[in-house]
C-alpha cells in the first residue's frame, strides 16, 4: 500500500512541478510521475536533514522541497531530452 501511495503522491507532485515550471513540456505522465516520485523522496530526506521529521511524514517544508526538487528534475530532463531531439 506504501508504493502505491508514494506512486500517487510522486504523481501530484510531478502535476504541480509541471503547472510551476514555464514553458511547453513534452514529458509523458510515467516521467512526470518517476521525476515527482524522486523529487518526493529528495525533498522528503533535505526536510528531514533539517529536523522537521521523518521523510514518510507529509509536512509542508517537505512538501514544497519536493515541488522544488521535482521542478529542476523536469528541468533537467527537458534539457537532456531536448538536445537529442535538435540533433
Amino acid at each position: 500500500m506504501a508504493i502505491i501511495g508514494l506512486l500517487i503522491v510522486g504523481l501530484i507532485i510531478g502535476a504541480l512541478a509541471r503547472l510551476i515550471k514555464p514553458g511547453k513540456q513534452t514529458l509523458g505522465i510515467l516521467m512526470t510521475m518517476v521525476l515527482g516520485v524522486v523529487g518526493a523522496l529528495v525533498g522528503g530526506w533535505i526536510a528531514s536533514l533539517l529536523g522537521t521529521g521523518s521523510i514518510t511524514e507529509l509536512n509542508f517544508l517537505g512538501f514544497v522541497l519536493a515541488v522544488v526538487v521535482a521542478v529542476l528534475l523536469i528541468g533537467v530532463a527537458e534539457g537532456s531530452m531536448g538536445g537529442r531531439r535538435r540533433a
